[in-house]
């Protein structure tokens, strides 16, 4: 793992035409309130499902060791996609791609609520990702453009905190819906027409750029330094271990107490409900006292923590602790990796190097069934423990390396 110092950024001139970064007008809200509504559609991808997920395990009969394919689909071709776009955003402009793959988020998740078949599900989950890419490169591209320096850390660390509440919200409605049916879930995405109507309405329309933009010469250059390597790298990880928690506590808990899609949605959002509080008012201060890497280090350690007590832990009020532990954590470590992509880019190639970092942690989500899959169906628990060492090993190494 890595601590990149922070060196000062030079005001950037976006390819969304917009002026260089301020204090925030009333306009630089409006911006910044709908890019957070895209964002918590986009960070919803998996969190509608989670909660039912034991229920459509049940339905179709699925493998314990490959059913968490089903909830980390998404993130394959969210991580595929987000490249892409990443380096398309300068060419075709970041609102075009934002608000075309919020259609395309609505369209594609609701398939799953008539979907006939596992394959049919699968396949719509994979299109949700591609369009979740889209969102999140949109997104983080334009937010980076907005602001600079601490500002941009700060705002990162809202914009974690959005998307961390929708991950409080979406879980709970999802689990809620699946009290009916579990393919009612589904239904939630389509929210992503009303986000894209008032983006459309607020959004600044920006102008396409020629080939002028070396971005993808000059990404693949920023990718050969070790410190970005070693980012991304983390990045990853974490997000693998994030996954253990969407994928294994539900079936873990469906196992141990039978709980409800309406429980197994108050669990995850209570470790969201964390994320949101220290990303908002926290992950900018502690990164400031510590660094960012003892910032990273301290998400990692109380990450690792949540994870050992999980299987010790069966008292709803107990669950919620512990899910809130692992939420403060994560909190911690997403908004200083972000930061820490964005002060090393170059302000050209600062959207595509953001979007590659959204796109390995949406790889890691996606291989952690692989990886975590086979310890599950063998040995259970286990899997909660494996993490947490993984988790602790990694803080360790960053506190040791600030």
């Amino acid at each position: 793992m890595t601590t990149v110092q922070k060196k000062p950024a030079l005001p950037e001139r976006s390819h969304l035409s917009l002026p260089p970064p301020q204090k925030p007008t009333r306009h630089s809200w409006q911006v910044l309130a709908v890019l957070m509504m895209a964002g918590c559609l986009s960070s919803a991808a998996g969190a509608v499902v989670a909660p039912v997920f034991p229920e459509i395990v049940e339905h179709f009969g699925l493998s314990s060791r490959w059913a968490g394919v089903l909830v980390s689909t998404h993130t394959l071709t969210t991580a595929l996609s987000s490249l892409v776009f990443g380096l398309l955003a300068s060419r075709l402009g970041s609102v075009r791609i934002l608000l075309s793959c919020l259609v395309g988020y609505a369209v594609f998740g609701g398939v799953g609520a008539v979907a006939n078949g596992f394959w049919g599900i699968l396949f719509s989950r994979a299109l949700v990702g591609v369009a979740s890419g889209g969102i999140g490169a949109g997104s983080i591209g334009i937010l980076s453009n907005l602001y600079n320096g601490e500002a941009r850390t700060r705002m990162m660390g809202y914009a974690t905190s959005a998307l961390a509440t929708a991950t409080v919200i979406f879980p709970i409605l999802g689990g809620w819906l699946g009290l009916y049916h579990w393919r009612s879930a589904f239904l939630l995405y389509g929210l992503g027409l009303p986000v894209a109507l008032v983006g459309l309405l607020l959004l600044p329309k920006g102008r396409r750029r020629g080939a002028d933009i070396p971005q993808a010469d000059g990404i693949g250059a920023i990718l050969k330094q070790s410190r970005v390597v070693l980012l991304l790298l983390a990045l990853a990880t974490a997000s693998a271990i994030f996954y253990v928690v969407v994928v294994y506590a539900p079936l873990y808990l469906k196992q141990a107490i039978d709980a409800s899609s309406l429980l197994n949605g108050f669990v995850l959002a209570a470790r969201s409900v964390g994320a949101a509080v220290i990303a908002a008012v926290g992950a900018a201060k502690v990164s400031k006292r510590l660094g960012a890497g003892g910032a990273i280090a301290t998400g990692f350690l109380l990450m690792a923590i949540s994870l050992a007590t999980i299987p010790s832990v069966l008292e709803p009020s107990l669950m919620l602790l512990a899910g809130l532990i692992f939420g403060l954590g994560f909190g911690l470590v997403m908004p200083n990796f972000y930061s820490a992509l964005a002060d090393i880019s170059p302000d050209s190639q600062r959207s595509g190097v953001l979007a590659i970092g959204t796109g390995c942690a949406s790889l890691g989500q996606f291989i952690s069934p692989f990886i975590f899959g086979p310890i599950w169906a063998s040995a259970g628990t286990q899997v909660f423990y494996t993490a947490a060492a993984i988790a602790a090993t990694v803080g360790v190494l960053n506190w040791l390396r600030r």
